[in-house]
């Protein structure tokens, strides 16, 4: 059991420090090409900060651990609504406009009641996994605006670098993604048997895991005492998770999971959360310390549930 724990352990830092490496030096890359804010911003960052998630979905598919990949977004989902962005207020207060609040705010919401329908007969097929990326398609066009997406690259790209020095950190970090994946899911899978713990549960503290790479992107915009951290950077990858995340995976093969009555619950209370940080953030206009404090308060509860 010693070595299962040390390989997925192992393989969670190689999957989160290879996305990070991956999304940062192909940021830069694209900026160095001429490539749009506006394009870096909604589509390399804000897709590719979810690429822990996404690998997840997608190893986990093929090896058929449904629940271990369903756990992975709810994980994250209810880790990043609370600590994340918990953290990243304490760090320096964030400032937001109720306008875009109710717009990214909703999105994120609708995402997750999408995710929460799909799951309702336990199995998510083909079919609904490509409907799920189709929607993400429309959330982007729909929700960001040529400020938005620039908001998000300027808070990721300091300096632009040549091809030289970022292909070979984005080649590398393509590689640790893959293997770290890999070990992610299948020593996941047998810790859960080993242990006796179901598969969903792992998950979860999976997801924790993933987090770590919006709270970084997020975290060191906050450091550097930009209060105005657009909402998207805060809130993107809660939008993409639920649907481009999980859709993805299902395209692979069907998303299976045994246990529907637990995911549906552990399912409602990030809807619930969600809904009480969103509150947070329309009422403040932002997220204060104090806040930041509710906000962290509120992911403990998160494993009652099971």
């Amino acid at each position: 059991m010693i070595i299962e724990l040390v390989l997925f352990l192992v393989g969670l830092v190689a999957l989160v420090y290879g996305a990070n490496r991956v999304v940062t030096e192909a940021g830069q890359l694209a900026m160095y090409y001429g490539v749009s804010t506006f394009f870096i911003g909604v589509t390399i960052i804000s897709i590719g900060t979810s690429i822990p998630e996404m690998t997840t979905s997608l190893y986990g598919a093929y090896y058929g651990a449904g629940d271990l990949v369903v756990g992975n977004i709810v994980g994250s989902e209810t880790a990043q609504i609370t600590l994340a962005i918990g953290i990243v207020a304490l760090i320096s207060p964030i400032v937001a406009e109720r306008r875009n609040v109710l717009i990214y705010g909703g999105a994120v919401v609708l995402a997750m009641i999408i995710m929460i329908l799909t799951l309702e007969d336990g199995t998510i097929i083909r079919s609904e996994g490509f409907l799920m990326m189709l929607a993400y398609v429309v959330f982007i066009h729909d929700l960001y605006s040529t400020k938005g997406g620039e908001e998000i690259a300027e808070e990721v790209i300091e300096d632009i670098e040549p091809p030289s020095q970022t292909l070979p950190w984005i080649l590398g970090g393509l590689v640790l993604v893959i293997v770290g994946g890999y070990f992610l899911v299948t020593n996941g899978v047998e810790l859960a048997s080993l242990v006796g713990i179901p598969e969903y549960f792992i998950g979860l503290l999976t997801g924790l895991g993933t987090t770590v790479p919006e709270i970084v992107v997020a975290g060191i915009a906050a450091r550097k005492g930009d209060s105005g951290i657009s909402v998207g950077a805060i809130l993107g990858s809660n939008i993409t998770d639920p649907v481009f995340s999980l859709g993805i995976g299902a395209l692979v093969s069907n998303v299976v999971v045994t246990d529907v009555r637990t995911v549906l619950s552990s399912a409602g209370y990030m809807v619930v959360v969600s809904v009480i940080v969103l509150v947070l953030f329309y009422w403040r206009r932002g997220i204060d310390r104090r806040s930041a404090i509710v906000c962290l308060s509120l992911y403990i509860p998160s494993f009652i549930p099971l």
